[in-house]
């Protein structure tokens, strides 16, 4: 029978009687029940807990003897059992990095299709960014100017502060004798800096000469050490008309000289540096000092504890230079905080900056320099102490804040410029997910042959993945919703369409209760989707109390007859065809004798 059925016989966990049951295979099996009566020692303590000792003890020895084992479940014995994944109603992930679109791998794919086949734009013209190979570079330079005499250049830095005299003495030593700084050309000379709070522009001087067929062999191996030096691009300038021109084998925008890393997977990813916003880190927020959590009571002296982190766990170091920072500014600290100005209030909080909320994570707080207040201290020990202590009591004192720079959508600036059908891939990741299913309806009809044959399967996965999850009820969700915000049953039914996704056979499958806070009118989606993992070939055992998914199983498991020492027993099992014939509550409440509400 093992073969058809799993077999158990003798389950003593919990409050289970020393039950014997045999469950159908390759069906979709309910147990219910009063709360309490057994259901999940059934499924969770007994079915799931046997099918994670044996897959341990499937280990060697020697690396069983790292990851521990599991106790025998108290039953006689189990036949039949295949490997066993449990469902169960619990969030996800705690992890801020972890979003809808990460756990069900949809966002890995819409990275690869954005790599792969997305538009890039610039961020000042918003024109489409070009790119050429080094012939076309050549070509493209002899017949702009071809006649002219001309400067070639090689970028080597780009909208940066530094004095930049290493970098100087570097390039002189190799032979090169001109640079052209901020849009001056200047002959390299020993000791030579610039101000190193600047930004600064500097391009290597590599060659200046009249294009022209004379010069056409000079030209090219000249464009080519350019593009060494450049990293892939260069900078001609027209001597008499002193306009400026920019190439790359990179994207580049010509008109403004902005070049774009060739794009990869890791380019739209916000768990990764390539792709991150460098201000949020890729969180998409911020946390920000918040003078209300700092100053809950302002009937209180700094003194005596009016402004929190200066409490009871005061640092004594900052605590003396508060002090002295008062005294010098004739602020009464010994005075209610409601009797002192707001000029002198802020003073305390956000030092000589009176109110910038902005400081540098990479400086670590000095006490002796108070510029930015008690503020400081707060933001530093957030965002720079290795004790997590330290860190939750700095969050007490801090609010979430859309990230200024990416606007909450988290990737850097260049990520969000790269566009297929005018969006980007975090305004995807904003989409409602029905919506999001309608908007990759047509999109072949957007890409061009080529396009299509790259971006195939990517889209036959995205889609197959969308539908998954807005059959089981989550249309209302977004690729950019927190795991952490998940409710249970939310986490669950995203599992359970993940689990229909990877398309697994011989699995047996144990959900606890996947209906909870579905809409009723979408039951019947969620029931189509256990179906299809049925269909597979996988068993599925769901602990539920929902008449529809019950009257719509195989297989019924009824266990009671009423909660804890007074259950633990099979009341009644059976096809629902067959149950609702025999003598029990839920028999009746199901055949419509007997109604619960």
């Amino acid at each position: 029978m093992s073969s058809t059925h799993i077999v158990v016989s003798g389950a003593r966990e919990n409050n289970l009687k020393n039950i014997n049951i045999s469950i159908p295979k390759n069906a979709l099996v309910v147990i219910t029940g009063l709360s309490g009566s057994g259901k999940s020692s059934l499924a969770f303590q007994t079915l799931y807990a046997e099918g994670q000792r044996r897959y341990l003890e499937s280990f060697s020895n020697y690396a069983r003897q790292f990851i521990g084992g599991l106790e025998r479940p108290d039953v006689d014995y189990i036949e039949g059992l295949s490997p066993v994944i449990s469902i169960e109603q619990k969030s996800v992930n705690k992890n801020p990095r972890s979003t809808v679109g990460t756990i069900t791998e949809i966002y890995d794919f819409l990275r690869l299709l954005y790599a792969k086949v997305a538009t890039a734009y610039s961020y000042v013209s918003y024109k489409p960014m070009q790119k050429m190979t080094e012939d076309e570079i050549i070509e493209e330079v002899y017949r702009n100017y071809e006649g002219k005499k001309s400067i070639i250049l090689a970028p080597i830095v780009r909208g940066r502060k530094g004095h930049y005299r290493e970098l100087f003495e570097s390039y002189a030593k190799k032979g090169f004798t001109e640079m052209n700084i901020d849009g001056v050309l200047i002959k390299l000379a020993p000791k030579l800096q610039l101000d190193r709070y600047k930004i600064h522009d500097i391009d290597l001087v590599m060659d200046k000469l009249a294009v022209n067929d004379e010069n056409k062999d000079r030209l090219e191996k000249s464009i080519r050490a350019a593009l060494r030096e450049g990293q892939g691009s260069l900078v001609m300038i027209d001597f008499d008309t002193k306009k400026q021109q920019f190439y790359s084998r990179h994207l580049l925008d010509l008109e403004h000289g902005i070049s774009y890393e060739e794009p990869s997977a890791n380019s739209f990813s916000f768990n990764s540096t390539y792709g991150a916003c460098p201000t949020c880190k890729g969180l998409g927020e911020e946390f920000l000092v918040s003078r209300e959590l700092m100053i809950p009571d302002r009937s209180i002296s700094v003194m005596s504890g009016g402004i929190i982190p200066l409490g009871e766990y005061r640092p004594v170091q900052l605590w003396e230079t508060v002090k002295q920072f008062a005294k010098m500014n004739k602020i009464d600290i010994s005075a209610p905080i409601s009797k002192l100005t707001d000029f002198e209030v802020n003073l305390l909080l956000f030092g000589n900056d009176n109110g910038d909320d902005e400081y540098d994570k990479e400086i670590p707080l000095v006490y002796s320099n108070f510029n930015h207040g008690v503020s400081s201290f707060v933001y530093n020990n957030f965002y720079h102490s290795e004790s997590d202590w330290i860190k939750n009591w700095s969050e007490t004192f801090m609010q979430p804040s859309p990230c200024p720079t990416c606007e909450g959508y988290r990737l850097k600036k260049e990520s969000l410029f790269f566009k297929i059908k005018e969006k980007n891939i975090s305004e995807l990741s904003q989409m409602g997910l029905d919506e999001l299913l309608v908007w990759f309806d047509d999109l072949e009809n957007y890409f061009s042959d080529n396009q299509n044959k790259i971006a195939k399967d990517i889209l036959k996965e995205i889609r197959d993945r969308l539908g998954f999850l807005i059959n089981v009820g989550l249309h209302y969700l977004n690729l950019n919703r927190g795991g952490k915000s998940l409710s249970g049953g939310e986490a669950q039914r995203i599992r359970l369409a993940t689990q229909i996704g990877s398309e697994l056979m011989g699995i047996t499958y144990i959900l606890d209760e996947p209906s909870i806070g579905l809409h009723p009118r979408d039951n019947d989606k969620l029931i189509k989707s256990l179906k299809k993992l049925r269909d597979l070939g996988n068993n599925i055992i769901v602990v539920e109390h929902d008449k529809e998914i019950m009257l719509e199983s195989d297989f019924l498991i009824d266990i009671g007859p009423k909660a804890g020492e007074f259950g633990g027993e099979i009341i009644a099992a059976g096809t629902p065809k067959a149950f609702m014939k025999m003598k029990t509550a839920t028999a009746d409440y199901l055949a419509g004798k007997l109604d619960f509400e």
